[in-house]
């Protein structure tokens, strides 16, 4: 039959080209394991399915998981790690499956409609598996032995170091997620101005700050990057260019130009390729993210963002790249949803809670591999030092040294 000359294909052919510790299970009770010591189990319930294992890219093999199309038993990680095996074994890098450029449009309502998508599943969702802060982004440890919760407070504590807040600053964070970043810089004597375009996000942080007692020195709205006119100190950006769009990178960093006051200081957190060429990750797995995860996202290579900055007026003055530290959080925040498994379960459908199984386990594989990384990037004025650049000839004050 058909399906068996299909199926003796993709076994032998994976076999001969890796090691793959997983066990294929076929609806007519047939088993093929095609590596040693099986860590992941795959069910098949009928021919049709095969069509997800070939070719077993990323995408096509988490578009068959998360669509309920065939089963997989075993951990996120082993899962991740089998599937990236597979795509390794049967997919070329290059062509489709390879580094390929997008180009996406971005406009206020698809901006606002894409940041809907990813933030606004539920806050209670987030709260299950990230820090007691709710702090969405890749955190900080200097030891290597923190915890999430000590990490996290770590990172901003970091951002907030490098960009020399001082009581009085007028901070504005760009994309402030549940509040975080703002309550902490609002706690060492600034005044805020954060903006999301999540309505979930905005509403807790707003109910936050009003707990911290901190509402005559943070305002949070619901906003537009795009739509502020005002003179800021110091300037924030966490995990949000991320959405703005390759074409759209010197019309962002130009407007924070233009919002950063002469002798102000701004830092860009954010992910970036590491294709050179600003291709999207290889084997398909940007393919699958931006269907089900960051619809529109693109992530630009480091020399990109770099050359954009400086069209823009910005003279960078510290890269410091975290790629280390994102692998681990992704790592914690993946364990963290397997440990609280049945609680995803009961606040989503069951196609969300396998999407992002699939993501955040996938995420820190990709770290981890350097098929992604991520850059802290600190910025002021680009001009006459003694008038813009008020960073000590030491990087030592970022470490309290």
């Amino acid at each position: 039959m058909f399906w068996e000359r299909q199926v003796d294909q993709f076994v032998h052919g994976i076999g001969k080209r890796a090691n793959v510790p997983l066990r294929l299970k076929l609806w007519n009770g047939g088993e093929y394991a095609l590596g040693g010591a099986p860590k992941v189990t795959l069910t098949l319930p009928g021919a049709g399915a095969l069509k997800f294992l070939l070719p077993p890219s990323l995408d096509n093999l988490a578009e068959g998981y998360v669509g309920g199309h065939f089963d997989l038993v075993g951990k996120a990680a082993d899962i991740i790690e089998v599937a990236s095996g597979l795509a390794r074994a049967g997919v070329e890098k290059t062509g489709r499956f390879g580094r390929i450029m997008r180009a996406a449009v971005h406009t206020r309502s698809r901006d606002a409609e894409d940041i809907a998508h990813h933030y606004d599943v539920s806050n209670d969702f987030y709260h299950l598996w990230l820090d007691p802060q709710m702090v969405y982004s890749c955190a900080y440890f200097p030891t290597a032995t923190e915890d999430l919760a000590a990490a996290q407070t770590a990172k901003l504590d970091h951002i907030l170091n490098k960009i020399m807040l001082a009581p009085g600053d007028r901070l504005l964070d760009i994309g402030c997620g549940w509040g975080a970043l703002a309550v902490r810089a609002a706690q060492r004597g600034a005044r805020v101005v954060g903006i999301t375009l999540s309505q979930n996000q905005y509403d807790y942080a707003r109910e936050r700050v009003a707990r911290e007692g901190l509402t005559g020195q943070v305002e949070i709205r619901l906003q537009d990057y795009r739509d502020i006119d005002e003179s800021f100190d110091k300037i924030t950006s966490v995990g949000m260019f991320e959405h703005v769009g390759l074409k759209n990178l010197r019309l962002y960093f130009g407007k924070i130009g233009k919002l950063l006051r002469d002798g102000g200081l701004a830092m860009n957190h954010g992910i970036t390729s590491t294709d050179p060429e600003n291709g999207a990750t290889p084997y398909g797995a940007s393919d699958f993210i931006e269907k089900y995860v960051f619809p529109h996202g693109e992530l630009p290579h480091l020399s990109l963002v770099l050359k954009e900055m400086e069209a823009a007026g910005l003279e960078a003055l510290d890269v410091e790249s975290l790629k280390r530290h994102y692998a681990r959080t992704l790592q914690i925040w993946a364990e963290n949803y397997e440990a609280h498994t049945d609680e995803v379960k009961r606040l989503v459908p069951d196609l969300t809670y396998r999407v992002w199984r699939v993501y955040l386990a996938g995420c820190a594989y990709a770290f981890s591999q350097h098929w992604v990384s991520i850059h802290q990037v600190l910025v002021c004025k680009a001009g006459a030092d003694s008038l813009l650049n008020p960073t000590p000839w030491s990087r030592g004050y970022m470490y309290g040294k």
